[in-house]
């Protein structure tokens, strides 16, 4: 009898692994947040070119990396050539991914 319910739990990891593969080339949007900030719609109207908005982050401070507009992790920007890149720091545990969905 334990041979069986070693076969069936090896069933169900095999069914939740082939379940995973499904989701693998679903696209998401992940998105790197360097701040926030409110502003009023009059000074959103004034906006222009070499406009400077502070932002509720303090230059250094890791950025947010979002999945979804779900935050995943923090990061911090790396150059990969000439393009921007994101290196991930500390990831946030999945459990606390799942509260804020």
């Amino acid at each position: 009898m334990a041979e069986d319910i070693k076969a069936g739990d090896a069933d169900k990891k095999h069914v939740g692994i082939e379940n995973l593969k499904v989701l693998e080339n679903i696209d998401v949007e992940l998105t790197v947040e360097v701040g926030r900030t409110e502003i009023t719609i009059r000074d959103l109207l004034r906006l222009n070119e070499g406009s400077v908005v502070e932002l509720d982050r303090l230059a250094g401070d890791p950025l947010d990396i979002l999945v979804n507009n779900t935050k995943i992790a923090k990061g911090e920007v790396v150059m990969i050539g000439e393009r921007f890149g994101i290196r991930f720091g500390e990831i946030v545990d999945p459990e606390k991914r799942m509260e804020s969905i």
